[in-house]
């Protein structure tokens, strides 16, 4: 029978939980790395044992992990990111010019062909690549490099390269997001990249529709339409349908369409699921009550799901990567909580259960649909 094995990240330590394809009863195993930030797990898709994490510490540093025996052992790797050539400047929060320092790897997006090739998203906003399983990283300075680079300003919670898409039909294409610069796409490998965000708005940014300068919390895809892609911005849900080259807005019904997760459901690629929060000052469900909501049209309509969440006195936030899917039959849909839950739906959606509880804040979840 398949498994499930799902890579939590909390602000105290790493979780590997697991379960048979029934995903009724669960182990838990952890925390690794108690007491560090783990920002994001992820395994290679070519070779489910290999898993990389990211261990950070305001104290210590960056580490990156590396285990190749599904999480039971751990050894680190190469932790050192150098900015290619002369760094420069971005836009501080004041709009001075600020130098660009490495403070931590937010995302780690393994190779589709080769476990041992693996792209980081990191703050201060640049994209790294190792070829040699994590040993050594090398900058991608064509993103940096870009002409609006000098611009980019820091969101909230730093200027952070969080979203890494790679497109399984062209290799050379891939998807990135910044907070606070937006979208954008290499179709040459990373030699170059153009700003994809046209069709955004943003009401607090000096020029809403700008091309740079939009706050984009997360962008998910559908493997089978790589071209077709769903945005949870600052404010708004939207959808792209070539490529990025232009979005249009998809909230419809939504009771809120502040937010931070998407996710695609793996086999309807026109089902999408997002957690809505209060607002950008409250970072809390709507009126104490914990609601996915679903679209099975790609956007535009929208219903509450709500079965086995809490529907009272719930202050939650569910953060930008804490959201994953499994591929069984039915799917299965995963999130994890600031206050320590993850949450999981084997039915799509139709109903939930908490798989552990009383973690630390979960920072990112991902999950593997084992042979």
């Amino acid at each position: 029978m398949s498994g499930v094995r799902v890579l939590v990240g909390t602000r105290k330590g790493a979780f590997v939980l697991t379960s048979d394809g029934k995903r009724e009863e669960w182990k838990v195993e952890g925390p690794h790395f108690a007491g560090w930030e783990i920002y994001h797990m992820k395994a290679s898709p070519v070779d489910p044992n290999r898993i990389y994490a990211s261990q950070t510490s305001g104290w210590f540093g960056q580490v990156v992990q590396r285990s190749d025996d599904g999480g039971k052992t751990w050894n680190p790797v190469g932790n050192k990111f150098d900015y290619e050539g002369d760094a420069g400047t971005h836009q501080w929060y004041d709009g001075t010019p600020h130098p660009w320092e490495f403070k931590r790897a937010w995302h780690l997006e393994p190779s589709l062909s080769d476990p041992d090739t693996i792209f980081a998203g990191v703050e201060d906003a640049a994209l790294f690549r190792s070829t040699d399983g994590g040993q050594n990283w090398q900058e991608l300075p064509g993103l940096r490099k870009h002409g609006s680079g000098p611009h980019w300003q820091p969101g909230a919670g730093g200027m952070c390269l969080h979203t890494i898409l790679l497109d399984p039909s062209d290799a050379k294409r891939m998807y990135i997001a910044i907070s606070a610069a937006g979208a954008f796409r290499t179709d040459d490998g990373g030699e170059t990249w153009k700003p994809i965000n046209q069709g955004l708005r943003s009401e607090f940014i000096p020029d809403p529709t700008a091309e740079v300068g939009h706050c984009v919390h997360h962008i998910a895809m559908h493997p089978s339409r790589p071209g077709t892609l769903f945005m949870q911005k600052h404010w708004d849900v939207m959808r792209s349908d070539n490529a990025g080259d232009h979005w249009t807005e998809v909230s419809g019904n939504l009771p809120t369409d502040f937010g931070f997760v998407i996710d695609v459901h793996a086999h309807e690629p026109e089902t999408i699921y997002v957690v809505p929060i209060k607002s950008d000052g409250e970072h809390f469900p709507l009126d104490g009550k914990l609601q996915v909501y679903r679209s099975r049209s790609g956007g535009h309509e929208w219903e509450p799901l709500t079965k086995g969440l809490p529907q009272e006195n719930c202050y939650v936030n569910v953060l930008r990567d804490a959201m994953a899917v499994d591929s069984l039959d039915k799917c299965g849909i995963y999130f994890g909580t600031t206050g320590g839950q993850v949450y999981a739906s084997s039915d799509a959606g139709d109903s939930w259960k908490p798989i552990v509880r009383d973690l630390p804040a979960v920072l990112s979840v991902e999950v593997q649909t084992l042979p």
